[in-house]
């Protein structure tokens, strides 16, 4: 990065004490323990004005998010869900001022390594041109439409509307391209579902369900419509299809892991209209 760049940051970092305690809030990663219930998770996270708001931007959008998905093959859905779980369709992406954020994280030195990088990274996005003013979102990092951390943002954000500039605050269509380039980049195949259902018996037993895998590679859980039901209610149950481990990509944890997908996908679901799955 540059000096001026420098000069201009560093003076005016201080400590960010609610990001550190944000940060040791967070429950620890456990790659054993049991599945959690997705009914409740899937009651706060995948609301009926989420689902609307999102069939709303998917008809906005189409023409752009047709074009996207002819050029690298990634759901015209997908992407809208991406968006609309991140930040409610851009609505809400975060007020945490990312230099002080990152540089507060790698201070506290729990995870220095990590967010000394993405720290770097925001600086070199300034040198692109990126302000001190839209380096605004999440109190790990995240930014953007995308969420994206700034390392991802240097290595995958696109300019989807040929405006020379890449940005992933301001424009839908940069927003939209760089989430397809994000699972483009991470092999998604074209033509794959994102999940699919299976049934499971009554005398299923939750509490035996475990990830025995030390880097896990396939998500415990990636769909379960209402029609899976275990005990009248919505089973954790699934069958990891090769794109699945993608959506991990942007949680973190074993939760994130079984929950997050599903979430998405299902949302990506209901942007048709009709679905009856959601």
């Amino acid at each position: 990065m540059s000096r001026a760049t420098l000069d201009a940051v560093l003076p005016t970092l201080t400590l960010n004490q609610r990001v550190i305690d944000l940060d040791r809030a967070q429950p620890g990663a456990n790659p054993n323990a049991g599945v959690p219930n997705f009914a409740p998770y899937q009651a706060q996270h995948l609301t009926t004005a989420l689902i609307a708001n999102g069939r709303n931007a998917y008809q906005a959008e189409r023409s752009r998010l047709q074009r996207i998905e002819q050029q690298i093959g990634v759901p015209e859905s997908i992407m809208v869900a991406i968006w609309g779980h991140e930040t409610s369709y851009g609505r809400v992406m975060g007020g945490f001022d990312l230099p002080r954020a990152l540089a507060t994280l790698a201070y506290e030195g729990r995870r220095r390594d990590l967010f000394a990088e993405e720290f770097i990274a925001a600086l070199q996005m300034m040198d692109r041109g990126v302000s001190r003013a839209q380096l605004v979102g999440s109190w790990a990092g995240a930014t953007g439409g995308p969420q994206f951390l700034p390392s991802v943002y240097l290595r995958l954000a696109r300019d989807g509307d040929g405006d020379g500039r890449v940005d992933i605050w301001a424009s839908r269509a940069d927003t939209l391209a760089s989430i397809g380039n994000y699972f483009a980049n991470a092999g998604w195949r074209p033509g794959q579902p994102w999940g699919l259902a299976v049934s499971v018996p009554a005398t299923f037993d939750r509490s035996q369900v475990t990830n025995r895998l030390l880097s896990p590679r396939c998500l415990k859980s990636v769909r379960a419509p209402q029609r899976v039901e275990n005990d009248g209610r919505m089973a954790q149950a699934g069958a990891c299809p090769a794109d699945a481990r993608l959506a991990g990509r942007f949680g973190a944890g074993d939760v994130a892991r079984t929950r997050w997908p599903r979430a998405h996908g299902l949302l990506a679901d209901g942007q048709l209209p009709g679905d009856p799955r959601l």
